[in-house]
């Protein structure tokens, strides 16, 4: 029973980092091979960790051989470099800690290396990876228990142990293997899962462009078929339409050209000094469309790791928003900001029409819009800018008492 316990206790040692390994690969929908060799690695150094600082070894070698789970796995998931940190770490820890024989205990761990060397242009299944790796463990070990381990015991007695020994290391391997390949299954399902919403949004977005387009474009022709080149009445009426048509295509085009094509680079923006030449830029729109704007801003500077030019744009975006959604000839648009330990917080105030609740469960999808001649795509494409950096917009509102949207930022150490 002893040995059934400390076989469980140290299988759960190794397999812990390796499934936060695995849930990690789940969790982020795009992992790059550098990243996923590092995270790799890391969990195998972390399972050999565990194993020598908190694994349960009896007095004889039966419980010893589990510390060479975490290279079987560095073998079988190809990883050369820890695996051979790996075979440096456990000599110094069986010879000079433990007292092995070094001559034999090297000689293991070489041909372990020579074998995957060798096999590895084979290209051997993950079976015959751990065959090998179980093969030479009984050959040395046999060699080690009946000159240096256990000598004076009976020939058979140390046959028997070594049986035992090698049975429980190779279900202990087996089951080591079967969790890494379940783990990698569910890692695969996830990314299929991935790419199959990836296709499916895109092939909506391609159906909803191609569906906003052609609206305007069914206006054009349908004006062009009505026009009469030698009504001068009807070419003066027309051709305003027919341009306001085309500009409003190129209008949506061009969002949605900058949503799919959307990178951020980042760099130290003082934000209060952003917000006030936004606001400078947009003075001359705000008076003609008889809008009061009151900024409540500090006077001192507060640094912030952004895309200057996209948080330009998300701001104009919302402000032009604000403005659009005005109720009377005269409207008030109030800026706010506040600082928190960890966020920064812009809060842009109009008090005009406000959203209902099914407005507000849409306002971010694309295309979604209740505006005669919008694309629908702001929205989405500034809560986009702000998901790149790791921030979020929000809002909060309400039919005829106005609108709120919350711009939140990460801060780093002021």
């Amino acid at each position: 029973m002893n040995y059934l316990m400390t076989l469980l206790d140290n299988i759960i040692y190794l397999l812990f980092p390796i499934a936060i390994y695995l849930l990690y690969l789940i969790s982020k929908k795009n992992v790059n091979e550098e990243e996923n060799s590092i995270c790799l690695e890391l969990a195998i150094y972390s399972s050999l960790y565990l194993l020598l600082r908190k694994g349960i070894f009896l007095d004889d070698y039966m419980s010893l051989v589990l510390l060479n789970l975490p290279l079987l796995t560095s073998y079988l998931k190809k990883s050369t470099t820890a695996a051979i940190i790996i075979s440096f770490v456990l000599t110094w820890y069986l010879t000079v800690i433990l007292g092995y024989p070094f001559v034999f205990i090297v000689t293991e761990y070489i041909l372990y290396f020579i074998a995957y060397s060798y096999f590895s242009y084979k290209k051997p299944t993950p079976e015959s990876i751990l065959s090998i790796f179980i093969l030479i463990k009984t050959f040395t070990l046999s060699i080690e228990t009946y000159l240096f381990i256990s000598p004076e015991k009976d020939f058979f007695l140390n046959a028997l142990n070594l049986l035992v020994i090698s049975g429980i290391l190779y279900v202990a391997a087996y089951l080591v293997l079967y969790f890494i390949k379940k783990g990698e299954e569910l890692v695969n399902l996830n990314s299929i899962r991935y790419q199959l919403e990836k296709e499916r949004h895109l092939r909506s977005s391609l159906f909803q462009i191609t569906h906003e387009i052609k609206n305007p474009i069914a206006v054009c022709k349908g004006y062009l078929d009505m026009m009469d080149v030698k009504d001068e009445k009807k070419l003066r009426k027309y051709l305003p339409i027919i341009q306001e048509e085309i500009a409003r295509t190129l209008t949506l085009m061009d969002d949605f050209l900058s949503y799919s094509k959307l990178k951020i680079t980042k760099e130290e923006v003082d934000i209060y000094l952003l917000i006030d030449e936004v606001l400078a830029a947009l003075k001359p729109l705000f008076k003609k469309n008889h809008i009061v704007i009151r900024s409540h801003l500090p006077d001192d500077e507060f640094y912030l790791e952004v895309d200057y030019s996209r948080i330009k744009q998300v701001l104009v975006n919302l402000l032009k928003n604000a403005m659009e959604a005005k109720k009377e000839d005269s409207m008030e648009i109030k800026i706010k900001t506040k600082v928190e330990k960890e966020h920064f917080e812009i809060q842009i105030i109009d008090n005009g029409e406000g959203m209902s609740e099914e407005t507000m469960k849409k306002v971010d999808e694309m295309f979604y819009t209740t505006k005669p001649k919008g694309s629908g795509l702001g929205v989405s494409l500034s809560k986009e800018i702000m998901r790149l950096h790791g921030g979020d917009l929000y809002y909060e509102s309400k039919i005829k008492k106005g609108t709120t949207a919350f711009l939140v930022f990460p801060v780093a150490e002021q």
